[in-house]
C-alpha cells in the first residue's frame, strides 16, 4: 500500500485514519483516486476537498462514516448513493450490541484493505446487488444458540463469523488449528480467492494448467474436508503446499496460495512506497532494492528475490524484540510455481505487460513450469 499525507499540513496519515493528528483536518479515502484526501466543511453535510487534483470538488461521507463511524470512505456529492463502494458490498451485519460494533468496525477495516489490493490489480468486484450471478457480497454474522456461523464462500457470498474480530478468540483457534498465521485480512484474502477462482479460472484457458499444479477441483469437496480433519495433512506437506489447510482440496490450495500472493504483493508495495532498501555489509546476504512498484514488473523471479530479502529482515527484527516471526512460512519450489501461476493469471488479466513476459523466460504464459 502506498503512503498518504495530509493535503493541508503534509503530515503522514494512514489508510484507516479519519482525521489528521497534526492539524485536525477531516480525512476520507477516494477509491477512484486511491488516495486519502483532506476535507473542510462546506455546509449541508458536504465536504470540500483540499487535494489540488480535485479542484475544490464537493464530497459526502459514506453513511457508515457519518452515522456509524465504521468507515472512512467518501463519495462525490452528486451521487445518489449513500454507501461507498466498500460498504455496498456488505449485505448483512450482526445486531450492534455489546462488542459487535467494534467487531464490525474491524471487519470493515480489513475488507477495505482487501479492496484496495483488488482495485490496484484491476480486479474491482461488482456488487451482488447489481450483478446477482457474478457479483460479490459479504455477510458478517455471529453465532446463535440455534446456529453456528461458518466462515466461507458460496457463489459470490463471503460469510465471516464476527468472533474472528476478537483477537482472543482468533488466537485460541489459531493454536487449536496449529496455524502459524491467522488474521482478519488473511480470512478476507483467502475467501476472495474462492470468488476469483470462479471469475478467472473456471472455463478459462488456465484450467488445465491449474489442475496440473493444484489438482482436480472436481474431487468431492466434503469428503476431502472430512479426510483432512480426520487424518490431518500428508507427510512432508510443506514440500507441496503453503499451509496444512491447502492440502485439504485443490480449491483450498488455490485460495491459500491466492491469499499468500496478495500478502506478498501488498507488503512489497508498502516497502516500495516507503522507499525501503536493504544493503547489508556482506554482499552475499539478501539485498532489497525496489526500483518500481511490484505490480509494474512482469518478473516473478525479481519479486521473489525482493520478498526473501524483506522477510529475512522482518523475521530478524521480530526475533530481536522477542516476538514470533512475522513471516513463519517456507516456500518450496512447488509452492513458488503455484504463486508464479497466480502471478501470470493476474498479469494476464491486468493487461499491463506483453504475454511473452509472464513467466520470466521459462516459457510462454501458456507454459508455467509444473
Amino acid at each position: 500500500m502506498k503512503t498518504f499525507h495530509c493535503d493541508r499540513c503534509a503530515q503522514q496519515v494512514f489508510f484507516e485514519n479519519i482525521r489528521c493528528e497534526n492539524c485536525g483536518g477531516m480525512l476520507g479515502y477516494q477509491p477512484e483516486q486511491r488516495s486519502i484526501t483532506t476535507f473542510e466543511a462546506a455546509g449541508d453535510g458536504l465536504w470540500r476537498s483540499l487535494n489540488p487534483a480535485n479542484a475544490g470538488r464537493l464530497f459526502k461521507q459514506c453513511i457508515n462514516y457519518s452515522r456509524e463511524e465504521v468507515c472512512n470512505w467518501v463519495l462525490p456529492a452528486e451521487t445518489s448513493d449513500e454507501l461507498c463502494a466498500s460498504c455496498q458490498l456488505t449485505h448483512s451485519i450482526p445486531m450492534l450490541s455489546g462488542q459487535n460494533r467494534l467487531y464490525w468496525r474491524r471487519l470493515e477495516a480489513a475488507k477495505r484493505r482487501l479492496l484496495y489490493s483488488l482495485i490496484e490489480l484491476n480486479l474491482t468486484p461488482v456488487s451482488k446487488a447489481k450483478s446477482p450471478e457474478t457479483g460479490l457480497a459479504f455477510e458478517f454474522l455471529q453465532d446463535l444458540p440455534t446456529r453456528r456461523v461458518m466462515t466461507g464462500h458460496d457463489n459470490g457470498l463471503i460469510t465471516l463469523n464476527i468472533a474472528e474480530a476478537d483477537p482472543a478468540f482468533r488466537e485460541k483457534v489459531r493454536e487449536q488449528m496449529h496455524e502459524p498465521y491467522r488474521t482478519l485480512l488473511g480470512h478476507f484474502r483467502h475467501e476472495s480467492g474462492h470468488y476469483y477462482f470462479d471469475r478467472l479460472i473456471v472455463g478459462s484457458k488456465w484450467i488445465d494448467q491449474y489442475r496440473k499444479l493444484f489438482g482436480d477441483e472436481r474431487a468431492d469437496y466434503s469428503a476431502a474436508l472430512q479426510r483432512h480433519y480426520k487424518e490431518g495433512p500428508p507427510d512432508h506437506w510443506n514440500e507441496q503446499y503453503i499451509s496444512t489447510y491447502a492440502s485439504a482440496h485443490p480449491w483450498e490450495d488455490w485460495a491459500e496460495s491466492w491469499a499468500h500472493y496478495l500478502h506478498m504483493l501488498d507488503t512489497l508495495d508498502t516497502a516500495f512506497a516507503c522507499g525501503m532498501t536493504l544493503q547489508p555489509k556482506r554482499t552475499d546476504e539478501p539485498q532489497l532494492v525496489l526500483e518500481e512498484q511490484p505490480l509494474s514488473t512482469a518478473s516473478f523471479n525479481d519479486m521473489m528475490a525482493d520478498w526473501f530479502a524483506l522477510t529475512y529482515v522482518l523475521n530478524s527484527l521480530n526475533r530481536s524484540i522477542g516476538m514470533p516471526d512475522a513471516y513463519p512460512f517456507t516456500l518450496s519450489p512447488t509452492v513458488r510455481n503455484k504463486l508464479r501461476f497466480i502471478h501470470a493469471v493476474i498479469l494476464d488479466h491486468h493487461k499491463t505487460v506483453s504475454p511473452n513476459l509472464l513467466s520470466d523466460g521459462q516459457g510462454s504464459e501458456e507454459s508455467i513450469t509444473v
